[in-house]
């Protein structure tokens, strides 16, 4: 059985507010695909939000590893494992890009990575 999602919501980032106010049916869209992807397979919460921020890091998304970022975070995944995500990522995509990631996740921590 999965876990629930969090009840904690994270708030959406200015950019895509103002993309759904204009166009609402595609942000509904957009969110019940999340909603059905991550029912779709037995992954509990934790392993779905640390599993999305690694597909972000790899496919090098910036905004996409600051929003999986927050919502881990939200989801009480704590900031040391959300950097070995980055750091696991160093065999697969290089120490240059991982440490890109770092710097993301660090980003709005204001502090450097660890």
């Amino acid at each position: 059985m999965k876990e629930p999602e969090s009840s904690r919501a994270v708030e959406p980032p200015p950019p895509f507010k103002h993309f759904a106010a204009g166009h609402p049916e595609i942000a509904k869209a957009h969110q019940q695909l999340g909603e059905a992807v991550r029912a779709a397979g037995p992954l509990a919460a934790r392993e779905v939000a640390l599993v999305k921020l690694a597909i972000s890091i790899g496919a090098r998304l910036e905004g996409s590893t600051h929003a999986h970022a927050r919502k881990a975070r939200a989801q009480g995944i704590d900031a040391a494992a959300l950097d070995h995500v980055a750091i696991l990522s160093c065999p697969t995509i290089g120490f240059p890009a991982m440490m890109m990631a770092l710097g993301w996740l660090h980003d709005s921590e204001g502090e450097p990575a660890r």
